[in-house]
């Protein structure tokens, strides 16, 4: 591969081996949708933050849970609530007695992986606190920045706005998720599977970790290495110029957008273990990096993003893709 520019034939060979086990090691529990458990082993690769969205009941805590139970990290669940206060995510500052002095009591958030769990039923404030940790891996605690253990993503769920008791997630806090997923129902044949053996509760309790935060950070650190042929960014560049001059969307793709495109096209041909970017990587990740990035001139009507990815279809099927 391109990579053993920077690592040895061995190491990149290890490397994909570890990716091949924790791509199988998550599908031994989560029997669903098995492009979905690519594009979640993508966003960690690109070291980027994923939602789930969904109805309830078909998988979306099991995929995340046991995409994190198979890395050795420090794991923090957070079962957001209405009621939740910013400080039961970031941490807070309380007078030890013994010392006395101000002391600092960490939250969850400090963890190299967040599952955050139904972040859509927690209010607007305490979903803000998640903004600068998810941006910039970092927080801002009464007057201190506190930088964050590496890895860090945060794998989050929600159920759909129209469900009671939901707020809408703000349009800055859905651009710092690099992809934003939709699981749909098991196939017939992955039914029967998930009825027979019921993994939630038989295998997930069991699962062990396959790869270490350090060999993470290494596959993070390969991903910048694949090629992009200068025809494939501008394909991208091409297709984020479509949305922003389509006349029905309002806010077309930014550079933000555009550039975890490419990340994403290379995380998915490094999982694919090659070290070039083909069309393909690009296409397979348009919709879910790019859908939740896009408003419609419908916006208020287009809460689950339906109208947002048939449109970036339309799209790909206009702009052409490179041979």
């Amino acid at each position: 591969m391109g990579a053993t520019t920077r690592y040895t034939a061995a190491v990149v060979d290890a490397s994909l081996h570890r990716l091949d086990s924790l791509r199988a090691n998550v599908q031994r529990v989560f029997m669903g949708n098995q492009a979905a458990v690519d594009k979640v082993i993508v966003c960690l690769l690109a070291g980027g933050h994923v939602l789930i969205e969904d109805v309830p009941g078909v998988g979306k805590t099991v995929l995340a849970t046991s995409l994190a139970r198979s890395l050795d990290c420090v794991m923090s669940r957070i079962q957001l609530t209405p009621d939740m206060l910013p400080a039961d995510v970031l941490g807070v500052t309380v007078w030890d007695q013994k010392k006395s002095e101000f002391v600092f009591k960490p939250g969850p958030i400090f963890s190299n992986i967040i599952l955050a769990d139904e972040v859509n039923r927690t209010t607007p404030r305490t979903q803000s606190a998640l903004l600068e940790a998810m941006n910039e891996a970092q927080v801002s605690i009464d007057g201190h920045t506190r930088k964050l253990i590496q890895p860090f993503i945060v794998i989050a769920t929600q159920n759909p706005f129209e469900f009671e008791g939901t707020y809408f997630l703000p349009e800055s806090q859905l651009d710092r998720f690099l992809m934003r997923l939709h699981l749909g129902y098991p196939s017939n044949e992955d039914e029967a599977r998930i009825l027979s053996e019921n993994p939630s509760r038989t295998l997930l309790a069991d699962l062990q970790p396959v790869m270490t935060g350090e060999e993470l950070l290494e596959l993070q650190h390969m991903v910048p290495t694949v090629e992009a042929d200068p025809a494939l960014i501008a394909y991208i560049i091409q297709i984020a110029e479509a949305t922003r001059t389509n006349e029905q969307l309002q806010i077309g793709i930014s550079p933000r957008g555009t550039l975890a495109l490419l990340q994403t096209a290379r995380a998915t041909a490094l999982l694919n273990k090659r070290d070039y970017v083909v069309p393909e990587d690009i296409i397979s990740n348009v919709i879910p990096v790019c859908s939740h990035r896009i408003i419609t001139k419908t916006y208020m009507h287009d809460s689950d993003g339906i109208a947002a990815s048939r449109i970036m279809q339309q799209i790909l099927e206009t702009v052409p893709s490179p041979v």
